[in-house]
């Protein structure tokens, strides 16, 4: 048990760990709880999670990325590094508050497996989470370290996405 706090991770290739941890800031603020969304990777102002946790009573979301990753020979790379590490300083200073319920780490495990956060960092500012709190981290590929720290881990497997039958992102299901 880490310090009476509980750890969530969804990770896997199929669909369905954002709208997880989504489920769970919808469930919280109907208990009053107060939440923080931290968005790693993403930066669409226009999804329906944003507007929606804007709305909810005691959520906060924040999208700190930059949107899809680029080779990390892009000179645009380094911007996204730049993000990711301004995400992961604002979670330090939400977990360490102690302002937060529940705190989601939407996209963490995204972040990195390419390249943009060091493993260890993460790591660290997790632990920092207070007696009580909840974490919530999600995303493709999630490393060792943070399956070892979690308490829960669910692995989404995909078995068949419309993707593969040429359905295009759709409002509501995709974003």
């Amino acid at each position: 048990m880490e310090e009476d706090k509980r750890i969530l991770l969804f990770t896997g290739d199929g669909k369905g760990k954002t709208t997880a941890a989504l489920g769970m800031t919808l469930r919280a603020s109907g208990h009053n709880m107060r939440t923080l969304v931290i968005q790693f990777v993403k930066s669409d102002p226009t999804t329906g999670e944003l507007s929606a946790c804007r709305q909810l009573p005691g959520c906060e979301i924040v999208q700190t990325g930059r949107g899809f990753v680029p080779e990390r020979t892009d000179p645009a790379f380094q911007e996204h590094i730049s993000a990711a590490s301004e995400g992961l300083h604002l979670t330090e200073k939400a977990l360490s508050s102690g302002k937060y319920d529940l705190v989601v780490l939407d996209e963490i495990c995204t972040a990195i497996c390419k390249g943009l956060l060091d493993e260890e960092k993460v790591i660290d500012a997790v632990r920092m989470g207070t007696s009580g709190m909840c974490i919530v981290m999600t995303g493709r590929n999630a490393t060792a370290g943070l399956v070892s720290i979690a308490d829960t881990v669910t692995d989404m497997r995909m078995v068949k996405h419309g993707f593969q039958d040429g359905w295009e992102g759709q409002k509501g299901v995709e974003y």
